[in-house]
């Protein structure tokens, strides 16, 4: 799919986008959810599918931060407070943390929540608020949303299909 240029584009990109990776959700077996045999987001390290749904809601739940702060007249603070963007390794890192405990049908739930909360803020803003001018450098806001959610559920929709065929071969 093409980078979206409009809001209209962008809800379609995040609809389409996150329909395959619920799909893909769906089909590990929930024996494996904590299997750490999936190439995790820092080089060296290895994650499993809920890590993975925690990075997504990490980041998700971020997109929500800055939205938030944003319409409150507030500074950003991109990526994420106490984080540099050469530091995302890392900020993964903390997201498997930060939801290492929460129960995998617990966590899909929140991210299809956080995921919801960002379209009605999509929906929420005009072209010119989301593509009209930059936010983030020369970032626009609808390309910093679409960098932390179409493209990322496409990325992950790919590793689960990786990984599930692996766990498939003997």
């Amino acid at each position: 799919m093409a980078v979206p240029q409009t809001k209209g584009e962008l809800l379609a990109a995040i609809a389409l986008e996150f329909g395959k990776l619920r799909k893909a959700l769906d089909d590990i077996p929930e024996g494996t959810v904590h299997t750490r045999t999936m190439e995790g987001h820092a080089k060296g390290t290895m994650m499993s599918p809920l890590d993975l749904v925690a990075y997504l809601t990490g980041w998700n739940e971020l997109v929500l931060k800055w939205l938030d702060r944003d319409a409150a007249g507030l500074p950003v603070d991109f990526p994420e407070t106490g984080f540099k963007w050469n530091e995302l390794g890392r900020l993964a890192q903390k997201f498997y943390r930060d939801y290492e405990d929460v129960p995998y049908p617990a966590l899909v739930a929140r991210l299809e929540a956080a995921k919801a909360r960002i379209v009605a803020a999509i929906e929420g803003k005009d072209e010119a608020a989301l593509y009209g001018r930059g936010w983030y450098e020369k970032w626009t806001m609808g390309r910093m949303i679409q960098f932390n959610t179409s493209s990322p559920y496409a990325n992950a929709r790919g590793r689960l299909r990786k990984w599930l065929k692996a766990q498939a071969t003997p």
